[in-house]
């Protein structure tokens, strides 16, 4: 495994020239006491890349956190999410699920992203993915039994349905959409999942996010709601809405970063894990 996340070649690292002006103060985790780089995923024939963290010292098996991108895929931000993780004892994994539609990275706008790569990536695969990456988990030190997804705006979407999956025992969404047109990759959102939760979810949304309204926020609340008198999981997922904060608040090398609500929500996110035991 490469100790550095700037010499794995699989995976787009460097920062997303689509999002906003990078920022001159990026949060970075150093890689002491930890294991960290690129793993290739073994998905039915083929395989995918992934950027791996673990402790560099471990006594057992370890709780498993699968980390969902942003459209920009796997670059040094959500490496270092997955090396923070580390940190604490996790087996971080963050697939690279845009692999086969291409490299985010070599577009400009987010526009060309969503018709490039977005539109080419559909929910069974990116589910498919996920769970070939916990079968990687399970041979490689990671405790099954202890299992968490989270993800960041796409990633958040794709965090609601991975709860879906009997593998999970906890979500944290930042930000996700959470209604949205239903196309054949595409063809249910969290909002018409809410029935079929296998783990609860902590919504982290922003009161300011031009892109995800409180009333889509409202209608997710109202179906878990609906769902809560005969699935345990709706009944105990939550949301956490920061007000006037805008979307991707945790996206420290981007200009949308908020640290108030980022260092909460990443607080209430290991509380969440803890509480509903993935570790």
């Amino acid at each position: 495994m490469k100790s550095s996340a700037m010499a794995a070649t699989g995976i787009g690292f460097g920062l997303a020239p689509a999002s906003e002006p990078v920022m001159a103060a990026v949060i970075e985790t150093s890689f002491s006491g930890i294991i960290a780089g690129e793993q290739m995923i073994p998905v039915g024939s083929s395989q995918i890349p992934a950027y791996v963290s673990r402790p560099e010292k471990t006594k057992g098996q370890l709780p498993v956190v699968i980390v969902a991108s942003e459209i920009f895929g796997v670059h040094e931000h959500i490496a270092d999410v997955t090396r923070r993780f580390a940190k604490l004892g996790y087996l971080a994994i963050a697939p690279e699920f845009f692999v086969r539609a291409g490299d985010p990275s070599q577009y400009g706008t987010i526009a060309e992203i969503f018709t490039n790569i977005i539109s080419k990536t559909s929910d069974a695969q990116v589910l498919g993915d996920l769970q070939a990456a916990l079968v990687w988990a399970g041979k490689n030190g990671g405790d099954l039994k202890r299992i968490g997804v989270t993800g960041f705006c796409w990633g958040g979407r794709i965090t609601w349905l991975a709860a879906t999956l009997p593998q999970v025992r906890a979500g944290v969404a930042w930000y996700g959409r959470l209604i949205g047109e239903k196309t054949e990759g595409n063809p249910r959102h969290p909002v018409d999942i809410a029935g079929d939760l296998k783990a609860p979810v902590l919504g982290l949304y922003g009161a300011a996010d031009t892109g995800i309204s409180l009333e889509s926020i409202d209608q997710m609340r109202a179906a878990l709601a609906k769902a809560s008198s005969t699935n345990a999981a709706a009944k105990q997922s939550q949301f956490v809405v920061y007000p006037d904060t805008p979307h991707a608040f945790h996206a420290d090398y981007r200009e949308s970063y908020r640290e108030g609500p980022a260092k909460d929500g990443w607080e209430k996110c290991i509380a969440w894990f803890k509480k509903n035991g993935v570790v």
